[in-house]
Formats: structure tokens, C-alpha cells, sequence
């Protein structure tokens, strides 16, 4: 049975290369769960290659996955005995409480014994340990079994893809809160945007704000481009300018829409990485531009951190919010990067990204990232002098 990532072939039979003897298993209850190894290789290639007609995992990435630490995934398979009769594999998404099934395959001989959902539950419950909230998954719309099994295990949809498989098959997103305690979370509907070149997450992450105030924005490479020749710095350490809060203020207001900006200091943004004083000089002459521009527009500054509490308090309030946060919980490097938040609940905040990486290449791993509240304060600190901003951004 599959159940994860990729389309099964109709009633697959084991290949001769597995050591599974058919007859010998009898009922859920005699199989065990436990962490893949090295040794299972073999029988892991040949489930696979009896399972999925396409999108199959070789037999080096499974060595990749069985090599990987616990921290990057958790990897588990279901045995009778010496049989391997199923695996399933979760990655997961450094720096959030998101993790997603890749892929989960059962043997056609342990098919309808309760096999996948025994299997399923472990690999939730080791997730769990390595303090992931969330279990995400993507499933064709034509596999009816899998879909009854996870609506069942309390997963619910909330989005789809088109063409997803092979043969034009649309896939099903599909989301659990895996932490038992919490309640079913109601994921809003939200636009999601990709940034087009990599300096572009401060536009992308507006763009997204304001296409979910205003339906009939058109989010395109044409205005992604545009907000940023107005809002960007002119440098940023190495390469193109990343945009200044202010400059992404300014840029909002020109397309309509009232602006809460929040900075926490009042000193030039984003001049500790240039070395260049020449940059530093430019960088604040156009920090000064903007203020003026700002002051003359009428945005309200608000120099303090922006904290959860006045977060929430703008969405309630009918707000779009971005924020800025450091990559290094999520990739390891310190740059400063444009999100939007798309919800606050008593437990997480959650986060569009609009730069997909390339462990996580999905759209769906860059939508409603779940990011624990208590987390958000680290991440959401920039540079040596812990830059906190963020823009409240609402339709007039």
C-alpha cells in the first residue's frame, strides 16, 4: 500500500530479491516497529521497486536516509521477524515543529491488516519525541485507502496540488497536530508566493500580506521587482541590498494600504555587515530617506520590539504581518530574511516562506510553517544588535 509521496502500482508482488516469506505472517499483532538500519537495505530497495511504478527512492538515498542523524529525520520499519513488511520515513524541517511523511510503503502481502496505521502511529510518536508539532503529508486523490487511513488518524486537508503524480493526478495536502493535547488547528486560507531571485523575500513576503487583504492583487515577478528597487537597502554585506522595513512601508502605502511599522531601534538598519564605509555612508543617507518619506506619508513608527502580544493583536485586528527573522535556525546562516505571518494560536505562530530550499523544495514545507512561540523570539532577532521588526500592514 502506499501511502506517502508517490503512486503505487496496481496490486504490486514482492520482488524475488526480498527475503519475505509470504506465508509466515499472520496478524498485525506479531509486528514489531522499530528504527531502520543499514542492514535492512536490501529488503528496503526491493519494497520499494514492488511498490511505486515511479519516483522510486535508490538504493543511495536510502543510504543517505538511514545514514542521516535523528535530528533530519526518523526512519522506521515494520517486521515480522527477520520480514521487513513496511517502512515509512520522515524528514524534517530544521528550526520549526514541522515535519513531513516523505514516504510510507506496506507490502502487498501485510495490505488491509492494519499494518500502515500501526507503522504510521510509531513514526508520529518518535516524531513527537524530537519535538515536532506538526505531521504533513501530500496523497493522490484517487488513493481512496490511504486517504480514509489518515482522515481516521485525525489528518485534515487543506489545500491541494494539481498534476501532482504521473498521469495528471492531483495530490491532497494533508496536516496533523501531532502533539495529542493540542486542538485540531483550522489552517486559514492564504496566498503563497515564491521569491523570484534570492534577494527578493522582503517583496514575495508583501506581496503575500497584501494579495490575502486584497484578493485581486496580482502577485507577479513584475511588482515583486518593483517593491524592491523601492524599499531595497542599495547593499546588503555581498551582493544585492536586502529591503529596509521602512522601504517595504513606503512601498505598501504607495499601493494603498495603511502601515504599523514596528523597529526596535532608531540607529541606520543593517549596517554591521559592510565593511565598505563608503556602503555605510550610502546605506544612511537612504535610511534617512526613507524616514523622511515615511514622515511625510504618514506611516506610523513604532520603535519597540515587535512583540507577540502586538502581533496577534493586529491580525485580530484585520492585519497582514511580516516579519523579519534570521535563517539560522532554519539553515545555519545568519541572514536576515522576509516572512509573512499568516496565524497566532496560544501554542505557535505560523510562517509563509517564500524561498523554498533545497531540503524542503515543496511549496506545501514553505506554507503555515509552525514556529513555537517561545521559539519565535530567537529567530525573530537579527544581527549583533538584535534587530526586531515588523510590519502591520491593513487594507484602508
Amino acid at each position: 500500500m502506499s501511502l506517502g509521496h508517490k503512486l503505487q502500482q496496481e496490486q504490486p508482488a514482492l520482488s524475488d530479491a526480498t527475503s519475505m516469506n509470504t506465508a509466515q505472517f499472520s496478524s498485525v499483532k506479531s509486528v514489531s516497529v522499530r528504527n531502520a538500519h543499514v542492514d535492512d537495505i536490501t529488503q528496503l530497495v526491493a519494497l520499494e521497486n514492488a511498490s511505486f511504478e515511479s519516483d522510486r527512492l535508490s538504493q543511495r538515498r536510502f543510504m543517505h536516509w538511514l545514514k542521516a542523524t535523528n535530528s533530519h529525520r526518523v526512519f522506521m520499519v515494520a517486521t515480522e521477524g527477520a520480514n521487513v513488511l513496511g517502512y515509512g520515513l520522515v524528514i524534517m524541517r530544521k528550526g520549526t515543529r514541522l515535519a513531513r511523511l516523505y514516504s510510507i510503503a506496506v507490502s502487498s502481502t501485510a495490505q488491509g491488516m492494519g499494518v500502515g496505521k500501526k507503522l504510521l502511529l510509531a513514526l508520529e510518536q518518535k516524531t513527537l519525541e524530537q519535538d515536532k508539532l506538526f505531521m504533513r503529508l501530500e496523497v493522490a486523490t484517487n488513493n481512496t485507502g490511504a486517504i480514509k487511513l489518515y482522515e481516521s488518524l485525525g489528518y485534515r486537508t487543506f489545500g491541494t496540488y494539481a498534476n501532482y503524480y504521473q498521469g495528471s493526478i492531483d495530490a491532497l495536502r494533508m496536516q496533523k497536530p501531532i502533539r495529542q493535547s493540542l486542538s485540531l488547528q483550522t489552517l486559514p486560507e492564504y496566498p503563497w508566493y515564491q521569491q523570484t531571485t534570492e534577494f527578493t523575500c522582503g517583496p514575495s513576503s508583501l506581496m503575500m500580506a497584501m494579495a490575502n487583504l486584497k484578493g485581486e492583487l496580482d502577485m507577479s515577478q513584475s511588482l515583486e521587482l518593483d517593491i524592491w528597487r523601492q524599499a531595497t537597502t542599495i547593499f546588503m554585506t555581498s551582493g544585492h541590498g536586502g529591503c529596509h522595513p521602512i522601504g517595504l512601508a513606503l512601498a505598501a502605502h504607495h499601493l494603498g494600504f495603511e502601515i504599523t511599522a514596528y523597529v526596535n531601534t532608531k540607529a541606520p538598519l543593517f549596517i554591521d555587515g559592510v565593511r565598505s564605509e563608503h556602503k555605510k555612508h550610502i546605506m544612511q543617507a537612504v535610511d534617512r530617506q526613507f524616514l523622511q518619506q515615511a514622515q511625510a506619508s504618514g506611516i506610523n513608527i513604532i520603535y519597540t520590539d515587535p512583540d507577540l502580544k502586538a502581533l496577534q493583536s493586529g491580525l485580530e485586528n484585520g492585519a497582514a504581518v511580516i516579519s523579519l527573522i534570521s535563517t539560522y535556525q532554519l539553515d545555519g546562516k545568519k541572514i536576515p530574511h522576509w516572512v509573512t505571518v499568516t496565524h497566532i494560536d496560544e501554542d505557535c505562530l505560523y510562517l509563509h516562506d517564500p524561498d523554498p530550499d533545497d531540503l524542503h523544495p515543496q511549496p506545501m514545507d514553505c506554507q503555515h510553517i509552525p514556529i513555537a512561540r517561545e521559539d519565535f523570539f530567537s529567530m525573530s532577532a537579527f544581527g549583533k544588535s538584535k534587530l526586531r521588526t515588523a510590519l502591520l500592514i491593513y487594507k484602508k
